[in-house]
């Protein structure tokens, strides 16, 4: 990969899922050759038959370029390859597709979340299995419908190097979709892992009915939290404020399209976790980041009350009320 005007011919994406299938679409008009990875053999049969991906995406016409498969060896002869599986599933799918990686080929994390067996971010799992893939990140405000029916998005494509990364960034970016290049791959990943959580929250003030005024005090100090542990962690300032951090952050905590939004939504209605799982066949994230979240916090004495809230509510040790209650009560500080 040489400099920032390489073209690449050949995209796979390995995930089927609405985010992946959306991903597809938009890199389908690139000129550029996309295959799509999907583990269900229904997700393949609709795709490569009928053009659509009604389980994951519906109502949405596919280009008829796009092909899917579900054998991971086709997908690795890419120029490039984007990782969209979910992220508790992540390791399991890279690790079968390493064996047929040639050396050097980016793959770019579009996952959003931390592994809860290890707490590591979705790059680390990457390096680990896949060492000879030279690692990306693809993240920012962006929802898959939008997405793939065209509709104008801004995302951040972070690579350290930085010739990889621009050339990543002018070949996946389309008339659609803008993509800024940054060097902060952790920065990246940690708004959007953090924000998955946090949206659960704003969703349970909305949907305990505590009306505006609380949805934003809950959004700005949740962004505290994600600013306390980002700095902690090593990432940039400036990437928690961009479009992976605080413009990612506004999104998935203000609209219903949000699953981890909606989720916290159900919660604070008073429906089980279970109750609202059982009706969904997309992951939802934030269920699966908040406690892996919750023990890297505390690892590195991080304070982050409204990310432990969730947590406990999700692990069935804390009511929404209770939960409420304890935020409300904790002792007066500055803001700063």
């Amino acid at each position: 990969m040489g400099d920032a005007s390489l073209q690449l011919r050949s995209i796979s994406i390995i995930g089927g899922g609405a985010w992946g299938t959306a991903l597809a679409q938009t890199l389908s008009y690139n000129d550029a050759n996309v295959t799509l990875w999907a583990r269900e053999p229904e997700i393949v049969e609709d795709i490569n038959a009928r053009h659509v991906n009604r389980v994951f995406l519906p109502g949405v016409d596919l280009n008829a370029s796009i092909r899917a498969t579900g054998d991971l060896a086709k997908v690795a002869t890419a120029d490039a390859i984007l990782a969209v599986a979910p992220a508790q599933h992540l390791r399991a799918v890279l690790s079968d597709l390493a064996r047929h990686l040639p050396v050097g080929v980016p793959i770019v994390i579009c996952s959003k979340g931390i592994e809860q067996a290890t707490g590591k971010f979705m790059g680390d799992v990457l390096e680990e299995v896949v060492p000879q893939a030279t690692r990306a990140v693809l993240s920012g405000p962006s929802f898959a419908a939008d997405v793939a029916r065209g509709l104008p998005s801004a995302l951040t494509l972070a690579c350290r190097n930085e010739a990889v990364g621009r050339a990543l960034t002018a070949s996946l970016s389309s008339r659609q979709m803008r993509l800024y290049w940054s060097s902060d791959v952790l920065g990246a990943e940690l708004g959007g892992s953090v924000k998955n959580v946090l949206a659960i929250a704003a969703g349970i003030v909305e949907g305990r009915g505590l009306g505006t005024s609380a949805h934003a005090a809950i959004v700005t100090r949740g962004f505290a939290e994600l600013r306390r542990f980002g700095d902690v962690m090593g990432a940039r300032p400036e990437t928690l404020l961009g479009l992976s951090g605080l413009g990612d952050l506004i999104l998935t905590c203000g609209s219903a399209q949000s699953r981890n939004m909606s989720l916290g939504r159900g919660l604070g209605e008073g429906r089980t976790l279970s109750e609202i799982l059982g009706g969904r066949s997309a992951v939802t994230e934030g269920v699966y980041t908040a406690a892996a979240l919750v023990g890297l916090a505390r690892s590195k004495a991080v304070e982050m009350p409204i990310a432990e809230a969730v947590h406990e509510i999700i692990e069935g040790r804390l009511g929404v009320d209770e939960a409420i209650a304890g935020l409300m009560q904790r002792p007066l500080k500055a803001e700063d």
